[in-house]
């Protein structure tokens, strides 16, 4: 199991909520955030300071148990976002 981070960002694209998750792996995470934030504009997945994936609200809407997982592309590197105040 691993930690992540996933951020919940505004229509301004500011953090509004942050929480940690663990998981097996990455896809693992995407879906745990696909469940918690299904109500967001926007969410990211992080693992340490690598951004695992940015999810929008059409793959954060609809009906979790008959929906695909969410595609997203492993991403390396990049830095931790900022809390905006």
């Amino acid at each position: 199991m691993s930690d992540y981070r996933l951020y919940s960002l505004d229509g301004a694209g500011s953090i509004s909520f942050a929480d940690w998750i663990r998981a097996d792996d990455d896809e693992h995470a995407v879906r745990q955030a696909r469940e918690l934030k299904s109500s967001a504009l926007r969410c990211e997945v992080w693992q340490g300071s690598r951004l695992v994936a940015t999810l929008g609200s059409n793959d954060l809407a609809g009906d979790l148990d008959s929906a695909p997982p969410a595609a997203f592309t492993p991403r390396g590197g990049g830095e931790s976002p900022q809390p905006t105040g």
